[in-house]
């Protein structure tokens, strides 16, 4: 199946929340709506003509002058068919939580939990969302997130500290 033909099966199936659909030198993105990131993933997945069963990549994207902030991007790949697929959804600052896909792909586990743990952004029905990068007593932000210090949080008190060792 060609990228375009794949395209068109996806905005066949879901005619509602489908945002858009993108191929860029044979890449295929598609962006969904939150509420329905989960059903299109399933469809992805469980469907033999898509047979996407093999997760790549979930990372995320900070936007901070859009409405809709922060972008999650999932990468998929069908090991039989030999292709890839991008699935993106979008979420406001204010309402920071998308489905996760844990449940259909073992595999999401860690990379879901990373970027919650580096952009705060939360996975509904995740089975052990905490941290996996900082520390568990970690309150100072997100690091990823383009508002954060490019020194960090508290970087001065390390510095000082470093200075008087140093003497």
């Amino acid at each position: 199946m060609s990228l375009q033909q794949l395209a068109s099966q996806i905005q066949d199936t879901f005619p509602v929340g489908l945002v858009k659909v993108v191929e860029w030198r044979g890449d295929l993105a598609v962006t969904v709506t939150r509420d329905r990131l989960h059903e299109v993933a399933q469809y992805l997945h469980d469907d033999p003509a898509m047979d996407f069963d093999y997760i790549v990549h979930v990372s995320s994207v900070d936007w901070p002058d859009d409405e809709e902030r922060f972008e999650v991007v999932y990468e998929f790949y069908s090991i039989k068919k030999r292709q890839r697929i991008r699935l993106k959804t979008r979420v406001p600052e204010s309402d920071c939580i998308v489905d996760s896909l844990t449940d259909l792909w073992k595999g999401a586990d860690f990379m879901e939990r990373e970027v919650y743990d580096m952009m705060g952004i939360r996975f509904r029905h995740h089975p052990d969302l905490r941290r996996i990068l900082m520390p568990d007593d970690y309150t100072e932000g997100y690091p990823l997130r383009k508002d954060f210090p490019l020194r960090g949080k508290g970087w001065r008190d390390t510095f000082e500290f470093l200075d008087e060792t140093a003497r």
